[in-house]
């Protein structure tokens, strides 16, 4: 049975007000590491400045977080960025933050879209489309959302609630990064990633990393006079299904129905720079999938030795050169016991009448910041993962309104009343 405080801000909330509040985000074309990412910080700092919260907007010291220890890596060029927290009510340590980050990955091929500007949202039925309208607007909205419908209540929280705006979690985590840097912390933190219905209390971790293989040049008539570096890539690639493998033979139980949590994939291949020429140089680029609790150097190491183990007479005598740009995800979870897990199924049992299954992602995100920074975390948010960073990228509606209910009385327990 709910309390009259809780029912009061639950019947405060304004849905109509949120979708188009999440049409007007997806507009703002906030690509990670563009200047719309910025635009996207200042847009979220006015309508947390309406809502009467107290806000610190700041500009990114980028030279400054690069030199820190544990700077989690980008992969997007940045002149300028900025972070954003917005708190309300109570004094002290916030009891609860709810964080989402602005960012979104490129469009690509806008053919793809099916003649839809990806930042024009358009609607079919309970339907949102739209590039960032699930990853992760759409939990952005609820956060703000959850906040004006506190203030709209007049409900007094006695202890403060905090909202986390950040940048740069599709390339590493700077936002986040730089928030808890700036002394920005909490209790415990709801990230609103896209969970579809899930709570997710623990993510694998991922890592950018670059190969270089050697080949030798030649002309194309006389292709045997020199060695393709696309020819020698392929057993490296065998020896990365190979790993990617054996990574995935034994799996925890939160990843139940999931077959390859920790997967490892090329992403991109550049070879050559003539068209009748043997190809002397290859450079791929992909992702490798930490596990859960394992520390990075291990995984890299673990990386480095199946390739270096190879056995092929030119790769013996031409090692392909691995390094590790961009960005760099650890893994994280939540301690199993935490009450945080049980507060959030609580109020999502009693806002929907039905209990939410718990269980771990495949991919990286800012989990393991906040985690790391000592503020217990989870993820629970609108949308499915599997619309993220596509061409049919959606978010059910529903889901926005059953995630905001839930989130809002989440947040009148846990922050109390006045």
């Amino acid at each position: 049975m709910l309390s009259s405080h809780e029912a009061r801000v639950l019947e405060a909330i304004d849905d109509a007000e949120a979708v188009n509040l999440l049409a007007e985000a997806v507009r703002i074309p906030s690509v990670t590491g563009t200047a719309a990412e910025c635009e996207m910080q200042h847009w979220c700092a006015r309508l947390l400045t309406e809502a009467g919260l107290d806000v610190d907007l700041w500009e990114l010291d980028l030279a400054g977080l690069r030199d820190m220890a544990g700077f989690p890596g980008t992969e997007a060029p940045r002149t300028e960025a900025y972070g954003l927290v917005g708190v309300l009510g109570g004094e002290g340590t916030p009891a609860l933050v709810l964080q989402g980050h602005v960012d979104v990955v490129p469009t690509g091929d806008l053919a793809r879209w099916e003649g839809n500007d990806p930042f024009t949202p358009w609607f079919t039925g309970d339907t949102l489309h739209g590039r960032g309208a699930c990853d992760m607007k759409a939990g952005l909205i609820a956060n703000l959302a959850v906040i004006r419908a506190v203030k709209r209540s007049g409900v007094r929280l006695a202890r403060p609630l905090a909202v986390h705006c950040v940048v740069s979690e599709e390339d590493g985590g700077l936002g986040a990064f730089a928030t808890l840097a700036r002394g920005h912390g909490g209790e415990a933190a709801v990230i609103t990633e896209p969970t579809n219905g899930t709570v997710v209390t623990a993510n694998a971790g991922a890592l950018t990393f670059q190969i270089e293989i050697a080949g030798r040049a030649a002309h194309g008539a006389t292709r045997r006079e020199g060695v393709s570096a696309v020819e020698v890539f392929w057993p490296v690639f065998a020896a990365i299904r190979q790993l990617e493998a054996s990574r995935n033979s034994a799996l925890p139980a939160l990843f139940a129905g999931n077959t390859q949590p920790y997967p490892i994939e090329v992403g991109t291949v550049r070879a050559g720079d003539w068209p009748s020429s043997v190809p002397d140089l290859l450079v791929a680029q992909g992702r490798m999938g930490v596990r859960l609790d394992e520390d990075p150097a291990d995984a890299r190491a673990a990386f480095e030795q199946a390739v270096h183990d190879i056995d092929h007479p030119w790769l013996r005598t031409h090692p392909p050169t691995i390094t590790w740009p961009g960005g760099q995800f650890a893994s994280g979870r939540l301690s199993p016991g935490h009450p945080l897990i049980d507060e959030i199924t609580r109020a999502v049992a009693d806002t929907t009448g039905v209990t939410p299954p718990a269980a771990a992602a495949p991919y990286g995100s800012d989990l393991r910041l906040y985690s790391a920074g000592g503020i217990p975390s989870l993820h629970y948010g609108p949308g499915d993962v599997r619309f993220a960073h596509a061409p049919r990228e959606q978010v059910d509606l529903r889901e926005l309104r059953t995630v905001t209910r839930a989130l809002a009385l989440l947040t009148v327990r846990r922050c109390g009343i006045r």
